[in-house]
């Protein structure tokens, strides 16, 4: 399984990064992410080097002994199928490139993993979370505003920190969300959500001296960032009494499951939430389920006997 030239593995990157960028238009950060993934791969392989013990051109014996070592170390199957996925779409640039004859990741499995149900606020926890910020001061109404937005359009938190002022359109009641791989959708804003921005537009922001078109901004009137949207999330959520771990996301998981709850068709709830991929949506479905088998087990006679 040889290369079809001696260009080293390493030396391929840089133009296999730009081919996701232009061709694929994954956002930088995802790019980032499968470069970092990849260097750690050359550097276990600089490792296998100095001991001699590492072939010219790696093959699916050495790839499946780098996922047992990062297993060793303490890598979930998360991070595991991550670093694996990385290294297939590596390959496979690869050969499409002609610079290599085989792609070595083709015999090996994808990790099992685990189904880990997110976590969701029930209606009440949310509506008492959305009454903690104090409306009558500028940042409370700014943060109520970001909350329930979060909620109303399941933003994940990267999505609401770029809103700009130009993504609202206030007459048709939507909001225009820019989301992974440079895709954007459209999403309604019900009538509650519509009047609350339009006062913050027009009355609370201003007092912010904003410096951009940024939609929600600082005291410096610049662009929010994600690390404060998780600190005033987690400062809500205390002062509602809820002391579950928590995060902006949970919003986006709780906007999905009580719209289906509601009785939401799935792929529009996909729509909504801009996943590529409907198996991305259908966790929801096994969360309603989850909570459906604890009512059966609380509340059915057979079970409280059991």
């Amino acid at each position: 399984m040889p290369f079809s030239n001696d260009i080293p593995l390493a030396d391929l990157v840089p133009q296999w990064c730009d081919s996701l960028l232009a061709q694929r238009g994954l956002s930088p950060n995802t790019v980032e992410a499968y470069a970092q993934d990849l260097q750690n791969f050359f550097l276990y392989r600089q490792e296998l080097t100095k001991s001699g013990a590492t072939p010219h051109t790696p093959d699916d014996q050495e790839l499946f002994l780098y996922l047992a070592w990062l297993r060793a170390r303490g890598n979930t199957g998360k991070t595991l199928a991550r670093r694996l996925s990385a290294l297939r779409a590596f390959f496979a640039f690869a050969v499409e490139e002609g610079l290599l004859v085989q792609n070595p990741t083709q015999l090996l499995e994808n990790p099992k993993l685990p189904l880990h149900l997110p976590e969701v606020l029930t209606k009440n926890e949310m509506e008492n979370l959305l009454l903690q910020p104090d409306m009558h001061k500028k940042c409370g109404w700014r943060d109520r505003c970001i909350l329930e937005l979060l909620y109303a359009a399941g933003l994940r938190v990267s999505e609401l920190c770029s809103l700009c002022v130009s993504d609202l359109d206030m007459q048709r009641g939507l909001v225009r969300v820019f989301g992974k791989g440079a895709k954007d959708r459209l999403v309604p804003l019900h009538e509650l959500m519509q009047t609350m921005l339009t006062d913050y537009l027009h009355q609370w922001r201003p007092q912010f001296a904003p410096t951009g078109n940024q939609l929600f901004v600082n005291r410096s009137g610049h662009m929010l960032t994600r690390q404060y949207i998780w600190k005033m999330v987690k400062k809500y959520a205390l002062a509602a009494g809820i002391r579950r771990a928590i995060s902006p996301h949970t919003f986006r998981h709780s906007f999905a499951t009580h719209l289906l709850e509601g009785g939401a068709d799935l792929r529009a709830v996909q729509m909504l939430l801009g996943h590529a991929d409907i198996s991305a949506t259908e966790i929801y479905t096994h969360v309603q389920a989850e909570r459906l088998r604890n009512i059966h087990r609380q509340f059915h006679p057979r079970s409280r006997m059991g």
